[in-house]
């Protein structure tokens, strides 16, 4: 099968969808755009998707109006919302999947691919579900249809449900992307993975006043010492959240080391060369911001979730799950819509690993 006869249908019209579109139709396969809102690229079958940065040039791509019709042409489906719009989404697809299709999820939090693959299952649907732990690329929609691509991540682990179809998802996923991927052990290793948890929720509390007032803000250049300091701590948490299920992630240093070739050791100091090879990106200006309004509710408080049925103690992971609540005035443990959806609460950590098998 040539790549003129492999079909993506991408799911989401954000700057993280339409730069997975163009980076797709780049390398010649067939693109479809479907907005699960219904908002954004909407009206003629097909449309012209500009981008700039990484990616330069203007792609012809497929419009669907629906998860049907979005489902009914792909081989493969790209997951490419934020999170908070992941189950939604499966639910959405479920009745139209069919078995052979491969999901990537990108990114995956919460084990959302879990819930996307057990659901498929219980319909009797043989689907592979492949879980990014991060994004490819880094991208800003500027336009229903034009997207500055930033950056193209040099390395990122991947996994796959079931865990004998990494293989050929590795490979799949290498076709469609480029030779950037190393392997997770499972699901939970790439939901852990994820680092923005952790280093968002702190640059958004202690630059609260800073996002209220939207101002002008470069996130890495206010990763100052102390905030760093306070991010390496979660941090530390979150790597000891691993090993109590038997897994080994790497730390925030060695991600941004990985993803942007950083050369410091320290995060401070991270911080600041990536401030002054790139100076950006902007912080948040909106209080809704999904630093808070996601990363909490799908990324810490998962992770308090999975502690407290590993028996272990995460401090400074609770303290600001509770001050992220107190800023919003959200009691933003009870956002999270897969914690509950895949039986979590009542999980031991040898049952979860075996469903992850």
């Amino acid at each position: 099968m040539t790549r003129q006869d492999i079909h993506v249908g991408v799911a989401g019209v954000g700057g993280i969808g339409l730069a997975n579109a163009a980076w797709l139709r780049q390398a010649g396969f067939g693109v479809s755009l479907w907005s699960p809102r219904g908002t954004g690229l909407a009206g003629p079958a097909r449309c012209e998707l500009h981008a700039t940065g990484v990616i330069g040039g203007s792609f012809e791509v497929q419009v669907a109006a629906s998860a049907a019709e979005l489902s009914r042409h792909a081989d493969v489906l790209v997951i490419a919302v934020p999170v908070n719009g992941h189950k939604a989404v499966f639910d959405a697809l479920a009745p139209h999947l069919r078995s052979g299709q491969t999901v990537v999820v990108s990114s995956m939090s919460s084990l959302s691919a879990l819930y996307a693959y057990e659901l498929a299952r219980s319909r009797g649907v043989d689907i592979t579900v492949v879980s990014m732990g991060t994004t490819t690329l880094t991208a800003r929609r500027a336009a229903p249809n034009e997207v500055k691509v930033m950056t193209r991540r040099t390395r990122l682990g991947i996994s796959a449900l079931p865990q004998s179809a990494l293989p050929r998802a590795k490979a799949l996923c290498q076709a469609l992307f480029g030779d950037v991927f190393d392997e997770d052990a499972n699901a939970l290793a790439s939901a852990l993975t994820n680092i923005n948890p952790v280093a968002h929720a702190p640059l958004a509390v202690f630059n609260w006043t800073r996002i209220e007032r939207a101002e002008n803000w470069p996130q890495y250049h206010y990763m100052t010492p102390h905030v760093a300091s306070v991010i390496v701590r979660l941090d530390a948490e979150r790597r000891a959240l691993a090993r109590a299920f038997g897994l080994h992630v790497r730390s925030i240093e060695e991600h941004f080391a990985k993803s942007f070739d950083t050369r410091s050791g320290q995060l401070a100091d991270i911080a600041a060369e990536l401030h002054a090879s790139r100076g950006g990106p902007p912080g948040p200006t909106d209080v809704g911001t999904r630093f808070l309004g996601e990363d909490v509710p799908y990324g810490l408080a998962f992770s308090s979730v999975l502690a407290r049925i590993a028996g272990m103690p995460m401090p400074c992971t609770e303290t600001m799950i509770e001050a992220s609540s107190l800023i919003t005035g959200r009691d933003l443990r009870a956002e999270n819509d897969l914690i509950d959806a895949l039986g979590l609460r009542s999980e031991t950590p040898g049952g979860l690993l075996e469903r992850l098998r």
